[in-house]
């Protein structure tokens, strides 16, 4: 080292106010300081103070591996800021966390479980319907946050998740499903509230969409919108947040791992996606929403195509009950793989409402003299309805909340150990966080509630391979690209049926192993049904639909009257098209075709449903100039 650069180091660290052996833990450290600035040194310095000199152990001579050393600072610089609190905050959670984990401590200690207060609701009764319409006012003053930061490795899909079409017969994505039911409400909301006839006349609202990303999703997601126009939603509306990734821990004193290939990289994974709630405070959009009026923020995942069918019902609910945070929740079977949304009251009085895993509730509710456990009740369910992680918060006090706390959430944290000793880990672990973790810091005077809805009206994620869901035992919900597909048929033939069409019923096939109800494959753009009582409206006299029939609807002004449909019928018209479709439409139809999800000649999106649309024969009409006009084959 020249004696210039040791002036400049002193000097550095004299400024500073740190003393010139702070290093001397750290002697490769220490050799290498001329290379860095200031703000490198104290973040040297902070790493030392950590217990983390073993980062510097490989480090090499000045002159050699120096870009690399400068890249270590910039990583470091990126999870420290990344992070509420920083990385002392970080490995300080974790060495607590780790130390519980060690010696086994229950969180639950102390707690005692009891039924929340929430809303148990019916699809399509006086309620429901009188909810629809409440969500639906409310929705204008609404944001809708979408966490999309997984790929589709686990479904045998390569993409990411939100690409994956929720089902073949109109072959929308979900993120399109997701975009264009924002938009139908939206436009619902508006024709509501300000009485309004043309969607553009005057309606000034923009729902704003935000999209937790991740590094392995963000490009490919900003490709999707910008290939598709944003699937007809202002690209100003659309704003993605990308979480970072947080540091791996390679034992109980937290020390953080090295990458393997590289000794100047930190090991980092996802930390989970409890940290939207951190990205959202700290973008600022929370504050200009406030300012905007809005009221609610709504959070749901990546590859659910029933969500929406639940939600204007959910946010009247918010509305109504004026619930600071309303969980989604169907109902589940006593000891089902779901968790149960669970009242937690303490021996020093605090209470919260929050999400218990399924594996914790039965042992927590034995614990604590319920010797039963976790049972059904009457119903035929489990009290405790089963959470699926779709939230609606009240912007309020969530800002609030957030002020407080900065957007953390109580993180866990899930090494798994060599052996019962728990002295080693078989591979670096981290901590995470979970989105529905958010009420654990609440205050007791929250209004902490939920609303349960069917499940085949709300609840049909996409999120197995088809090996392991042909393996889900009978009866059990596969969660599969196959079974999400037949959701959505299920759903919609449902609430046709509600609607006083005769839909015939479902006949039982096999795909990929799965054993699923086949019902007529019918679907609509979110605009034609935004809501149960809109459906009703378009739907009149005496319909009928069979099991071998499908139906497409694109269009808002779409209307069934006395349609008897044995075939393959696809409208699209364009917004001040009214269409009538009566009379009777018969055709060859659509037929679904088995196909191996090991024939690698046919596409992912395909293989993974275990069956392709073979289109035979169908009856397509398209209206693109406006006017009324009738369908009578």
């Amino acid at each position: 080292m020249s004696s210039t650069a040791i002036e400049s180091t002193a000097d550095t660290l004299s400024r500073l106010g740190i003393n010139a052996d702070f290093a001397s833990s750290a002697p490769n450290l220490h050799k290498n300081l001329q290379l860095l600035s200031s703000g490198q040194i104290e973040l040297a310095k902070m790493l030392l103070e950590m217990g983390q000199s073993h980062l510097f152990e490989h480090w090499a001579d000045p002159g050699v591996d120096d870009e690399e050393k400068k890249g270590f600072f910039d990583q470091v610089d990126r999870l420290n800021s990344s992070y509420p609190g920083g990385l002392a905050s970080y490995v300080k959670s974790a060495r607590q966390l780790l130390a519980d984990s060690q010696s086994g401590k229950n969180p639950f200690d102390g707690f005692t479980p009891s039924v929340p207060k929430g809303e148990v609701l019916t699809f399509g009764d006086e309620d429901f319907i009188n909810f629809e319409e409440a969500g639906i006012r409310e929705a204008q003053k609404a944001a809708f946050v979408l966490v999309a930061g997984g790929l589709g490795e686990r479904l045998g899909y390569n993409g990411i998740k939100v690409a994956l079409p929720a089902e073949t017969a109109s072959g929308t994505c979900f993120l399109q499903y997701y975009i264009e039911s924002v938009l139908a409400l939206q436009e619902a909301s508006c024709r509501l509230v300000q009485g309004l006839s043309s969607p553009n006349g005057g309606c000034q609202t923009r729902i704003p969409f935000v999209i937790m990303t991740s590094d392995d999703t963000h490009a490919r997601t900003v490709e999707l919108l910008e290939s598709n126009s944003y699937f007809g939603m202002e690209p100003a509306q659309v704003k993605l947040l990308k979480q970072e990734k947080v540091a791996c821990l390679d034992d109980n004193d937290a020390r953080l791992a090295v990458e393997h290939r590289n000794k100047y990289r930190i090991q980092t994974k996802p930390h989970g996606h409890g940290d939207v709630h951190a990205l959202l405070f700290s973008s600022g959009l929370l504050k200009i929403w406030h300012d905007a009026g809005l009221r609610w923020v709504l959070f749901f995942q990546d590859t659910n195509g029933l969500l929406f069918k639940a939600i204007p019902a959910s946010l009247g609910v918010s509305s109504t009950r004026q619930y600071h945070v309303n969980s989604l929740a169907v109902p589940r079977r006593a000891k089902e793989a779901i968790g149960g949304i669970t009242k937690l009251t303490h021996a020093d009085g605090r209470t919260m409402v929050i999400n218990v895993e399924y594996n914790q509730l039965d042992p927590l509710l034995r614990a604590t003299g319920q010797v039963d456990g976790d049972v059904n009740d009457e119903t035929g369910f489990s009290p405790f309805p089963g959470n699926i992680n779709q939230l609606i918060l009240e912007l309020g006090p969530y800002i609030e909340e957030l002020t407080k706390t900065g957007g953390a959430i109580k993180e866990f944290v899930n090494p798994k150990y060599k052996d019962a000793s728990k002295t080693s880990f078989k591979s670096a672990t981290r901590l995470e966080c979970m989105m529905q973790d958010y009420p654990k810091t609440l205050p007791p005077s929250a209004r902490v509630g939920f609303t349960v809805m069917d499940a085949w009206l709300a609840y049909a994620p996409v999120k197995n391979n088809p090996e392991d869901a042909s393996k889900v035992p009978k009866g059990n919900p596969y969660h599969s690209a196959t079974s999400g597909e037949m959701a959505i048929y299920r759903a919609n033939s449902l609430i046709l049926r509600k609607a006083g069409v005769q839909v015939a019923n479902p006949v039982q096939q096999v795909f990929n192993g799965q054993e699923v109800e086949v019902w007529p494959r019918i679907t609509w753009k979110p605009k034609w049904g935004p809501t149960f009582a809109e459906i009703k409206r378009k739907v009149c006299g005496n319909c009928i639909i069979s099991q071998s029939s499908t139906m497409v609807i694109k269009g808002r002004n779409v209307f069934l009257e006395d349609l008897s449909l044995d075939g393959a019928l696809l409208i699209n018209a364009v917004e001040d098209a009214g269409v009538k479709v009566r009379g009777s439409v018969q055709n060859k139809g659509w037929i679904l075709e088995n196909i191996d999800y090991k024939d690698a000649s046919v596409p992912e999106q395909l293989r993974i449903r275990g069956f392709r649309i073979n289109k035979v024969e169908q009856l397509e009409k398209n209206y693109s100039e406006p006017g009324k006009f009738s369908l009578e084959p």
